[in-house]
């Protein structure tokens, strides 16, 4: 967990970001499926100190950390505490942040579908959709609503269609893409509910 992510000239990269608390069985299923849909050559987890948007604070970095490893194992993707070491709090800070590390590198953000209901309440959100092309992945009784939200109002025809995902990244900004994808129900806040994570 030392340092910056290696990554090359022209690579693809996929970024989640979220508190992840815990780091579950879906979100491995939704990178999966970017990596696959989306083709990118990595993606990282951006495990955040904490969503601005929730006043419950997350469990411990480190133990949210060694979870996503636990889940996550694959070399593609690596997991990170990025914004903890910029000491970004935003999205589009974040981004900008990255953008000048990794000058030729080409970024995806990544997202479900339930962040997209409410991604206008987002520090910047048109920001970001003009810094980087945005992937939106189904998640369960999300999908119409996600197409119905503010965003896909105002970027409507920014959006591509399915057929040309894997085309995402390359191209003028701003795009999207929403994909549905087989839907998995696992969810943080339900495993905290259940009292199987205690951070």
């Amino acid at each position: 967990m030392q340092g910056f992510p290696i990554a090359t000239k022209g690579m693809v990269i996929g970024l989640l970001g979220g508190s992840f608390d815990p780091a579950h069985s879906g979100h491995a299923h939704l990178t999966r499926e970017a990596l696959k849909r989306f083709g990118l050559d990595r993606v990282w987890w951006l495990v955040s100190p904490g969503n601005p948007l929730k006043a419950r604070q997350p469990a411990p970095m480190a133990d949210r950390l060694a979870q996503a490893q636990l889940v996550m194992d694959d070399p593609r993707v690596i997991v990170t505490d990025i914004e903890a070491r910029l000491g970004t709090r935003y999205t589009a800070e974040t981004l900008e942040a990255l953008i000048a590390r990794y000058p030729r590198v080409r970024f995806v953000w990544l997202m479900g579908a339930d962040n997209l209901l409410q991604f206008d309440r987002w520090d910047r959100w048109q920001d970001i959709m003009h810094m980087v092309p945005v992937g939106v992945l189904a998640r369960p009784g999300s999908r119409i609503q996600a197409r119905l939200s503010k965003t896909a109002e105002v970027f409507w025809r920014a959006r591509l269609p399915d057929a040309a995902a894997q085309s995402l990244a390359h191209g003028p900004r701003p795009r999207w893409c929403f994909l549905n994808m087989p839907l998995h129900k696992a969810s943080s806040s339900a495993i905290r509910a259940r009292g199987e994570w205690a951070g």
